[in-house]
């Protein structure tokens, strides 16, 4: 059974607490995870949105002596947020990022799913283990550019998630997504 998160404990009425996970490698990745926390934080007014990317030891980043920290960092805050949003795109999604939503889900963290990228996957354009765990999935293609936009649907979403208290779907129970049609 999945242990409760910590969020749950949180007072009625506090900000949420949302997490990010994303590809975060290349300058435009760091770029547009900032651009798109930025523009969450402001469509939830109020919402704290933390970015793995910023998680570091010692100021360090990348060094081997600190992965364990950065590692407990991340887990401990998918297990204290509200909700967790995970970018999918690229031909397959990163590592980390699938790391991320199966110990969301395994949680009982709710994931919202987030695609630009218009390239042809399995099942709304992700893998089904990935797209399965999400409570929502926004599909959003490349082509529109408007990253404000896009966090206007991530929130609305995740509002919704939010509101009704929806879990993801456990284990080998598939369930339909009100965004299966996406």
């Amino acid at each position: 059974m999945p242990a409760e998160p910590a969020a749950r404990n949180r007072a009625p009425g506090a900000p949420p607490r949302i997490y990010l996970s994303a590809p975060l490698f290349t300058q435009a990745q760091r770029q547009w995870n900032r651009r798109l926390a930025a523009a969450l934080a402001e469509a939830l007014s109020g919402a704290t949105v933390l970015l793995p990317q910023d998680f570091r030891v010692e100021d360090r980043y990348n060094d081997p002596r600190t992965f364990a920290s950065i590692y407990r960092q991340c887990t401990e805050a998918i297990a204290g947020a509200d909700a967790l949003v995970a970018v999918f795109d690229g031909p397959d999604a990163d590592s980390g990022t699938a790391f991320e939503v199966g110990f969301a889900a395994a949680r009982g963290v709710p994931v919202i799913g987030v695609r630009t990228d218009y390239r042809p996957g399995q099942d709304r354009g992700a893998n089904l283990m990935l797209s399965r765990a999400c409570a929502r999935f926004v599909f959003s293609m490349s082509f529109h550019e408007d990253t404000d936009a896009l966090a206007a649907e991530v929130a609305r979403k995740l509002r919704a998630v939010l509101e009704a208290g929806k879990k993801p779907p456990k284990g080998d129970q598939p369930q339909k997504s009100p965004d299966e049609s996406r």
